[in-house]
């Protein structure tokens, strides 16, 4: 028998599955409902409104993947340069490859019809990756491993393609001749940006 404090996140994973598939426009609260298996009514007890449960998805399936990276990044002893390359890449094997990741898509598409919720997800999810980059930056220029840049362009530009690789994964098929292969693309873009940022 299913218990009560399973609900929750029964109703967000059904919640993330319907974002990714319909948009947030067309996801209604009935189909997460019954795709979790439960009543409406039932979901009212734990979500009051579906602004509420696309947060709720945001917090369970994005941000503490993010936080993982952070504390991977925090116990990191080597240079820069691998740390920046850790970062990158741990970034997409937590975030990029995960199906929260496609939440990215919903936000951008339908920005304009519900802008406080790209506003929420921009600052719970975009601008923790590039405080994230941001600090691996820093660390670099702190150590003296990486030349003096300025730090939020350098940043922007990193994760903007990071972002946009995302974007592709999620709207174009992988098999696409279009679409490169994610680690060779992050790969080549980890070692173009530390050609910029090591000391010539």
């Amino acid at each position: 028998m299913r218990r009560k404090k399973e609900r929750p996140q029964e109703l967000i994973a059904s919640a993330l599955a319907l974002f990714v598939e319909r948009g947030y426009a067309s996801t209604r609260l009935e189909d997460v409902a019954r795709r979790a298996g439960v009543s409406k009514p039932t979901l009212y007890l734990y979500f009051k409104s579906k602004e509420e449960l696309f947060k709720a998805v945001v917090h369970a399936g994005v941000v503490p993947a993010i936080a993982e990276i952070e504390t991977l990044l925090a116990e990191f002893e080597g240079h820069s340069t691998e740390l920046m390359r850790h970062a990158v890449l741990q970034w997409w094997v937590h975030v990029g490859v995960k199906k929260g990741a496609g939440l990215i898509r919903v936000v951008t598409a339908e920005a304009n019809q519900f802008p406080e919720l790209a506003m929420f997800y921009r600052a719970e999810v975009i601008d923790r990756d590039r405080r994230l980059i941001a600090k691996v930056i820093e660390r670099g220029i702190a150590r003296n491993e990486f030349r003096q840049v300025d730090v939020a362009l350098a940043t922007h530009v990193l994760t903007s393609a990071m972002l946009m690789l995302t974007m592709w994964n999620n709207v174009v098929q992988p098999s696409n001749h279009l679409v490169p292969d994610p680690v060779i693309f992050l790969e080549t873009l980890v070692d173009l940006m530390l050609a910029g940022l090591l000391p010539k």
